[in-house]
């Protein structure tokens, strides 16, 4: 089975839509996926993900399956370099989340006080509950540390999402903590990110990215990823902060 996690166009925050450059990007999109064999579409209710799959879904002929699990990751925090208002729980800076050796590790990023306090880990099992509840209907059913095949196929199956929501899907399905992949990893906006199964013994499978972040399909007309999706490459820029 192949999973493509697709992040929303350039947003438009303010009005939970996409910008004119997302438009051209969901466009572009649509171009690439509406080519491909694709069993089912799944899509987050937020206005952002929505547009960017409908140029594809109207391309296809195709409706997508709401899924309220594929919003945005949504707990908030007290971030600890801020103090007027709470954060995201996925976005820090550095030298603040890579003090304490908790965040690096699969079975005790979520127990710190700001994440318990933010209720961080229980949203996290809830997503991902759902996740492993959506693979075993496709045939995959988790089982300890991989996926028991009860009806191997080489399905693909598209999820239109969010950077923060992916990496959590992509943290189970890795077996790691996801404040790695939130600050190591950047998905521009449109971009496609590919896991695949492997069965190397017959009824277990495991699952392996094989693309992070694409966007090829920008590249090939000509138009330049947006930078939402990355912080300023040298402190003296003027790039976002």
């Amino acid at each position: 089975m192949r999973l493509l996690i697709i992040r929303h166009g350039d947003p438009d925050y303010e009005k939970d839509s996409l910008t004119e450059k997302g438009w051209r990007e969901a466009g572009l999109l649509a171009e690439r996926i509406s080519k491909l064999d694709v069993a089912d579409i799944y899509v987050s209710p937020l206005g952002r993900a929505r547009d960017t799959a409908s140029p594809a879904l109207e391309k296809m002929g195709r409706t997508a399956i709401v899924c309220d699990w594929l919003r945005e990751f949504p707990p908030l925090i007290n971030r600890p370099d801020i103090t007027e208002k709470k954060k995201i729980a996925w976005d820090w800076l550095p030298e603040d989340w890579t003090a304490e050796e908790a965040y690096f590790q699969r079975d005790r990023w979520a127990e710190t006080e700001i994440m318990r306090e933010g209720r961080v880990g229980e949203v996290y099992k809830d997503v991902i509950r759902s996740f492993d509840a959506l693979l075993a209907e496709h045939g995959y059913v988790r089982e300890g540390e991989f996926y028991r095949v009860e009806r191997a196929n080489r399905d693909t199956i598209v999820f239109f999402c969010h950077f923060g929501l992916e990496c959590v899907l992509l943290s189970r399905l890795m077996n790691v903590s996801p404040m790695i992949l939130w600050h190591h990893a950047c998905a521009a906006p449109s971009a496609v990110t590919t896991v695949v199964t492997e069965e190397r013994r017959q009824g277990k499978a495991s699952f392996r990215m094989t693309a992070f972040g694409d966007t090829s399909h920008l590249y090939a007309a000509g138009e330049e990823p947006a930078f939402s999706a990355r912080f300023c490459e040298t402190f003296d820029s003027d790039e976002r902060h």
